[in-house]
């Protein structure tokens, strides 16, 4: 249960609280910011959905299948957005992450790599982590262009590999960074977020 614990995280830029129902006001008005559920190629609740999310994340994480975070920016102390650890697989010490998600007004802050160094400080620094993994949508190029210039490496694509809410087939383009990548990824990082 350790890999799925959710310690406060927190640098300059952003802090990583553990997800709690207290956050769904800032993060019904941080979905409903450009009506992100509307994006086909990912799964973002509606507003009115927030707390149900909640609850599903919340229910994984006692299960021991997932690690949930609220993304707050501390200028304003609002949530601003989640993010998890997924697919823990502590036996071979790997995670993923994923369940991203940030309001609109978020994107391009530098708060997105500022979460991303304290989730890799985290996975690779305090739990030993070997490899972290990052999956997205073949579509969703944004998404895409954000793994790739935190300085992971495209492994492949699971070609029809899920059965997305609208029935379309979702092909998943799947990242990793691995143990001995993570000093330089983390170098890239510090100079991004300086």
């Amino acid at each position: 249960m350790r890999f799925a614990s959710t310690p406060v995280l927190e640098n300059d830029r952003v802090r990583l609280e553990p997800l709690a129902y207290s956050h769904a006001g800032d993060l019904a008005d941080a979905v409903a910011d450009g009506e992100l559920w509307r994006t086909w190629y990912t799964s973002i609740p509606r507003p009115e959905h927030v707390r149900a999310e909640i609850d599903s994340r919340l229910a994984r994480q006692r299960s021991g299948g997932l690690a949930p975070w609220a993304i707050v920016d501390p200028s304003t102390d609002r949530a601003v957005g989640v993010t998890t650890f997924c697919n823990l697989d502590e036996p071979n010490r790997r995670v993923e992450i994923g369940y991203t998600w940030m309001g609109r007004a978020a994107h391009g802050t530098g708060i997105n790599p500022a979460a991303k160094m304290l989730l890799l400080s985290r996975a690779f620094e305090d739990l030993g982590c070997i490899a972290v993994q990052f999956c997205t949508h073949w579509h969703n190029r944004q998404s895409r262009a954000a793994i790739e210039r935190l300085g992971a490496k495209q492994d492949g694509v699971l070609r029809n590999h899920r059965i997305m809410p609208d029935g379309t087939l979702r092909d998943t383009v799947v990242y990793s960074i691995i143990v001995n990548e993570w000093p330089t990824v983390r170098r890239g990082l510090e100079a991004r977020i300086r």
